[in-house]
């Protein structure tokens, strides 16, 4: 863990943040841990703005994010982008906005790199049951799913 910018806890798990100077390069969920104090400008404005999500779901993220992924993974991300908070589309309703198919758009939602920045835990599966998550089926990550909808008072 100590290569991470900054850790901070959540209500149910933590979140990682990598860094650098300029811009945030990734965000990872993690079983709760111990919060590790921001080791840069960038980290300790993330953790703010991560924090303010927390007590606030409305909240919208102004964070430097690195150029990161193919041109259909930034297309689905600009997509998850625009679900509301307390919102959600299924794999297949986002597939069709952008033109593609649904498990397409499962995969790019699983190499998300910046998870809650852009939220992929608002993408359901086709009879609005969870999905997967962040490449997952069962267990921790899916937990983190629904605390995050139920955060945001998703139906």
């Amino acid at each position: 863990m100590s290569d991470f910018a900054a850790a901070l806890s959540a209500p149910t798990f933590s979140l990682g943040v990598h860094c650098d100077d300029d811009e945030i390069t990734e965000i990872v969920y993690l079983e709760p841990c111990a919060e590790i104090k921001p080791r840069s400008l960038l980290a300790k404005e993330t953790v703010r703005q991560l924090c303010t999500y927390l007590k606030d779901p409305a909240f919208v993220f102004s964070l430097p994010l690195a150029p990161t992924g193919t041109p259909f993974q930034r297309r689905v991300w600009a997509g998850i982008s625009a679900i509301g908070s307390g919102e959600t589309r299924t794999y297949g309703e986002l597939a069709q906005s952008i033109g593609s198919g649904a498990r397409a758009v499962g995969n790019a939602c699983g190499a998300n790199p910046y998870p809650i920045v852009i939220p992929c835990h608002r993408v359901v599966a086709a009879n609005h049951g969870l999905g997967g998550f962040a490449r997952q089926r069962g267990g921790f990550l899916l937990d983190v799913k629904r605390w995050l909808l139920r955060h945001e008072g998703s139906r």
